[in-house]
């Protein structure tokens, strides 16, 4: 009778233990891995250790590609934020649903900002049990329909606007009816939900710290974060802890982006080791990347691309990525086949079995990730520039430009990186020209005014920023 009850005790302990470890590791469903997108803001291609920064020590950020996948051609759908965060939140090219132009900070105007016949991943995620969470940046619109907590995030933390500043001291606005022309939003207090607080730290500390507490409350579900660093870009502001790191930098602006980015990267550290602790990084799939290219004049380094953001050429769209999801995915890899930011939402989603509302122009990686499939995942990818009556389109090794100063030009990019010599082949250039006409027939003008024409919209809406609530 003694062992009988020994037997029953030990066997409900180990029953209990393994319960216990499961939820534990967030494995309730294994089925349904967590999501992090780290995304940081105007990081140029050669900023990071992984991608060759003869300057700045980026430890971090490299273990993500050490752990997983370096995506050597990695590009993003646009050369600048708002249209490149619309690409990567919707899976889908923003000039056919007419985000090809930075919005303006216009809380009153719903067409500023992502239409809402778009489903965003947070919104797909949701269909399938997913706690999300959007931190940092948002510049996805600022109307009230267009807020994160209305686009299928769980909770917020951030600001709305295309920028923002950094030190708690220059955070003196109190909400958005204080804000009385576009570049005065980058002084709001944060927002965490629908309320505003008095935040102490350093911006970039306040996120990175607001997504460890997520990935700690939520742990034994799926969740997906969205974690999108306003780092490095301008205003350039760095405290003395990381700015101490870069004493052999002179360049002041150089010191102070290298301090950002720094910054950023203590914060991905602290992400790894809360999900190492939590034993849940097997099953949680990572991705890494800038918005767009760096821009050079502002500290950013693009290394021997060719120009910078708001380019179309190498400079502009190819950006620092990596992915890691270790129960899946080989550790250090490359791959040379070009990806763009628009495969993120197509590979969560077949991986986490969604059914988007909308056709996704990205493609799933992980078959190509694990050698399931060896062939290139896209036969083309595209850029178009409205404003600039610019273009670009990349078929294997051959990318044809159209510059917004109207030089063309076609490059071997696999032997000719920079763009610096253009090769005369009249039969291949009319062919990724048609394949450039052919995808962008399908595409719609910009729907809403821009940075561009902020002078313009002003005119047109002089009650821009009256009678704006209190949010």
């Amino acid at each position: 009778m003694n062992l009988f009850l020994k037997y029953i005790t030990f066997s409900l302990a180990g029953l209990f233990g393994i319960v216990h470890t499961s939820c534990q590791n967030g494995t309730k469903n294994p089925s349904k891995p967590n999501v992090i997108i780290i995304l940081a803001d105007d990081l140029g291609y050669a900023d990071v250790g992984f991608n060759g920064s003869p300057d700045i020590k980026t430890p971090y950020i490299d273990q993500i590609a050490k752990n997983g996948i370096h995506f050597t051609n990695g590009y993003v759908s646009y050369a600048v934020c708002g249209p490149s965060r619309a690409g990567l939140i919707t899976g889908r090219y923003q000039d056919q649903f007419g985000f090809s132009r930075n919005p303006l900070f216009a809380p009153k105007d719903v067409s500023q900002g992502l239409p809402l016949s778009e489903q965003t991943l947070a919104e797909a995620l949701h269909t399938v049990g997913y706690k999300n969470m959007a931190i940092g940046k948002w510049h996805l619109g600022a109307h009230k329909t267009q807020r994160p907590l209305e686009r299928g995030f769980d909770e917020f933390f951030g600001f709305l606007s295309g920028g923002h500043r950094y030190f708690p001291k220059d955070l003196n606005r109190n909400d958005i009816s204080e804000v009385t022309a576009q570049f005065d939003a980058y002084n709001t207090k944060i927002l965490q939900n629908n309320t505003r607080i008095d935040e102490q730290e350093y911006l970039t500390d306040a996120f990175s710290r607001e997504a460890v507490n997520f990935v700690k409350t939520n742990a034994h579900q799926p969740f997906f974060l969205y974690l999108a660093y306003n780092a490095p870009h301008t205003p350039l502001e760095a405290t003395e802890k990381y700015l101490s790191r870069y004493p052999e930098i002179k360049n002041e602006k150089r010191k102070t982006f290298a301090a950002m980015v720094s910054a950023v990267d203590d914060g991905v550290g602290n992400i790894l080791k809360t999900l190492r602790e939590l034993e849940i990084e097997e099953n949680t799939m990572i991705f890494f990347l800038s918005d767009n290219g760096g821009n050079e004049s502002k500290g950013a380094n693009n290394g021997s691309l060719r120009e910078g953001k708001g380019w179309l050429y190498e400079g502009g769209i190819r950006v620092p990525f990596a992915m890691q999801w270790p129960s899946v995915i080989k550790k250090s890899q490359k791959f040379e086949h070009p990806v763009i930011s628009l495969d993120i939402f197509a590979t969560v989603a077949a991986q986490s079995k969604i059914n988007p509302k909308n056709p996704l122009d990205g493609v799933d990686l992980i078959p190509y990730l694990t050698g399931h499939m060896s062939q290139p995942p896209h036969e083309a990818i595209f850029w178009r520039h409205y404003d600039r009556d610019a273009f670009a389109v990349r078929t294997g090794a051959s990318k044809y430009v159209k510059d917004r100063n109207g030089k063309k030009g076609l490059f071997d990019i696999t032997k000719d990186i920079s763009e610096s010599n253009a090769v005369p082949d009249s039969l291949e250039i009319q062919k990724l020209k048609a394949q450039y006409d052919a995808w962008n027939s399908s595409n719609i003008p910009p729907q809403f005014d821009g940075l561009m024409q902020n002078k313009s919209y002003n005119q047109t809406h002089p009650n821009r920023f009256k009678d704006v609530e209190k949010y």
